[in-house]
């Protein structure tokens, strides 16, 4: 089966996808001038957004019943599975969450494919 996995940003329009995390609880780097400028795919913001007690629950609780969910459309006999992951830009906490699962996923034995649709837009 090929995954898709993609962050997006809400404010950018909406994503077309099977299923769509919304992350727009997670803190905030936009609010952080010094990070503001910067992008999920940078460390100390993707350590800003993944490394404190809100974003550590979430993802313990999200990576099993992802893989459940994937689990079961491929043993459903679906071909692909369009994964998107939303914050308001797109640039900081989507793009962080992404990267996180595609260090999930790759552990699969499914195709995946990961983007990042808005991380260049203002």
């Amino acid at each position: 089966m090929r995954i898709t996995l993609f962050s997006f940003g809400y404010k950018h329009g909406p994503a077309e996808a099977d299923t769509v995390l919304d992350m727009r609880f997670l803190p905030n780097p936009f609010y952080v001038p010094e990070m503001k400028a910067g992008t999920g795919l940078e460390k100390r913001i993707s350590d800003y957004v993944l490394k404190n007690r809100t974003a550590a629950e979430f993802l313990a609780l999200l990576e099993p019943v992802l893989l459940t969910y994937i689990a079961n459309h491929h043993k459903a006999g679906r071909a692909s599975l369009r994964l998107a992951v939303g914050c308001t830009g797109g640039r900081h906490r989507s793009v962080a969450v992404t990267e996180y699962l595609r260090g999930v996923l790759n552990k699969s034995t499914h195709e995946l494919m990961v983007y990042h649709r808005d991380i260049d837009k203002e």
